[in-house]
């Protein structure tokens, strides 16, 4: 028997207490953010429950490699993290298997091959097509100038230009609901830099 909610206040836990505190965007807050919108969109895409426990174990998952590497490859770390943890929670081999397969769906590109890896890519970059989008892009911009410290607002907002532009959500529920105030925000980016 699965003890999801031992599992996740274990996870979180470490979190709170392990991540960088430059990490400002791909904080704790995140992660539940994310569990939260896996949930939700596994519910609008009609998912069964035992789903559902797997897709939000991934969200679980998905950052905590941040914990012991904050380079590019956090996925594999979290993978990692994922694989140890999960025997002791009563997840099956299999069951790891299918979320080490989410986990890595949320490394960019995105590029998600089944329909849960599907709902959890979504999860994870839903805030693009929310309102939310520019005080959690800011987030974002304070996080990578920890590393690139001369990383300058108009070079931020072409990065963000280019990564609207090639991303796409891969749930019929955020293609409707998210999509077009994506587009949105493209072009209030578009706008802006025009402005300056």
């Amino acid at each position: 028997m699965k003890n999801w909610d031992l599992l996740c206040h274990t996870v979180m836990n470490s979190l709170k207490e392990n991540l960088a505190p430059f990490l400002t965007y791909h904080d704790w807050k995140h992660t539940e953010h994310v569990i939260r919108m896996s949930e939700y969109i596994a519910h609008k895409e009609n998912r069964p429950e035992e789903d559902i426990v797997l897709i939000k174990t991934a969200a679980l998952f998905h950052d905590a490699g941040f914990i012991n590497s904050v380079a590019d490859g956090h996925e594999e770390a979290s993978i990692l993290m994922a694989q140890d943890r999960l025997p002791q929670f009563g997840y099956t081999k299999n069951e790891i298997k299918i979320i080490a397969g989410m986990i890595q769906a949320t490394s960019i590109p995105q590029e998600p091959k089944t329909k849960l890896e599907s709902i959890l890519a979504d999860a994870d970059l839903e805030y693009l097509g929310t309102d939310n989008f520019e005080r959690i892009g800011t987030n974002l911009y304070h996080e990578i100038k920890h590393t690139k410290p001369n990383l300058s607002i108009s070079e931020w907002n072409d990065i963000q230009i280019k990564f609207l532009q090639n991303h796409q959500y891969h749930t019929p529920y955020c293609i409707q609901y998210r999509n077009p105030i994506k587009q949105r925000n493209l072009e209030l980016l578009i706008e802006q830099k025009k402005e300056s």
